[in-house]
């Protein structure tokens, strides 16, 4: 129950009851109600862009710390294609040169990725620009990537078949130097030992005793044992692949037989003087795609550099040959 209040009135000396007027009041109350909601209004729209809530500020941060993090991705992004640009460098100039394979492009390793928007899901954000600018590099940076462990796994491949290689290539003396009389006869015009006629001498005549051991210069398989070739007598060719041949003519016996595998200083057979020969030796020669070749620059693998240039020396002889 609401108090009743009064005045004094001064002209009855007495004391009146005072009666509030309906529509004053209501008059009143509406105007502090708008007063009320204005000043609300302009703290919502005001006030609130300096007065924070916690959501506001967590989300703040969270915002904060998304783009430190972002930052730090594009250094640490920055740092791995300073990497891989060296690897790429090298692998160019030095990995894949080595065996001889062609460098690749820089712009095959650097394209990026054309057709569809690839990043249009990312746009219409804030930080859209950075986003998709990191997101770029990435994509790029893995795309290097993959087209470097391409390069290497053919590295590896070539790796591989450059060992093969070189153990197959002839690279040996098919006769030992302390087992060996002299060297007879080089590659070259030499003056023939039955006719005194100067013809085509196809391959290197080193003297040896009969039974000396003959080594296979280089891995690969025998193709031929046998004396069914003109002139050559006993003989044996290795298939060495890569368009390698090797062939060792007038043996006295075969040590090895049609079809099998020899390594690189395998005893493949003895010298011997069957055949168009005037005198126990052993004719070698090697075939290249087919065509003879100069013997005397396979046997790296076995001369010093004083013993080459002395066997050099005997080769470019015009002697007369023993076959």
């Amino acid at each position: 129950m609401s108090k009743v209040k009064y005045y004094y009135d001064s002209e009855s000396l007495s004391y009146k009851k005072i009666e509030r007027r309906k529509r004053r009041t209501f008059k009143f109350l509406s105007l502090f109600l708008i007063t009320a909601a204005l000043f609300g209004f302009l703290f919502l729209f005001i006030g609130g862009h300096y007065f924070e809530s916690p959501k506001e500020k967590a989300l703040k941060r969270e915002l904060t710390n998304l783009e430190l993090q972002f930052n730090l991705l594009n250094k640490k992004m920055k740092e791995a294609e300073t990497v891989l640009a060296n690897i790429e460098d090298r692998d160019n100039a030095i990995y894949r040169l080595y065996f001889e394979a062609n460098p690749i492009p820089e712009e095959q390793r650097t394209a990026g990725f054309g057709g569809v928007n690839r990043y249009k899901k990312l746009e219409g954000y804030d930080n859209s620009e950075l986003i998709i600018s990191s997101s770029k590099r990435i994509d790029k940076l893995l795309k290097r990537i993959v087209v470097q462990s391409k390069s290497l796994d053919e590295i590896a491949v070539l790796a591989e078949d450059k060992e093969k290689l070189l153990m197959a290539i002839p690279a040996i003396q098919p006769v030992s130097n302390q087992d060996l009389t002299r060297m007879a006869s080089g590659y070259g015009m030499r003056s023939d030992p039955f006719t005194k006629l100067r013809k085509m001498h196809w391959g290197m005549d080193f003297t040896a005793p009969r039974g000396t051991p003959v080594y296979a210069s280089g891995d690969g398989i025998v193709d031929r044992a046998d004396s069914n070739s003109s002139g050559y007598g006993n003989h044996i060719r290795i298939d060495h692949g890569y368009g390698y041949v090797s062939l060792y003519a007038h043996l006295f016996k075969y040590n090895v037989q049609k079809n099998q595998r020899v390594k690189r200083g395998d005893i493949i057979g003895f010298v011997g003087s069957t055949g168009r020969s005037e005198a126990p030796h052993l004719h070698y020669e090697i075939f290249k795609d087919g065509e003879r070749i100069n013997p005397i620059n396979f046997y790296y693998g076995s001369l010093s550099p004083e013993e080459f240039n002395k066997l050099l020396e005997h080769a470019s002889l015009e002697n007369q040959s023993l076959d």
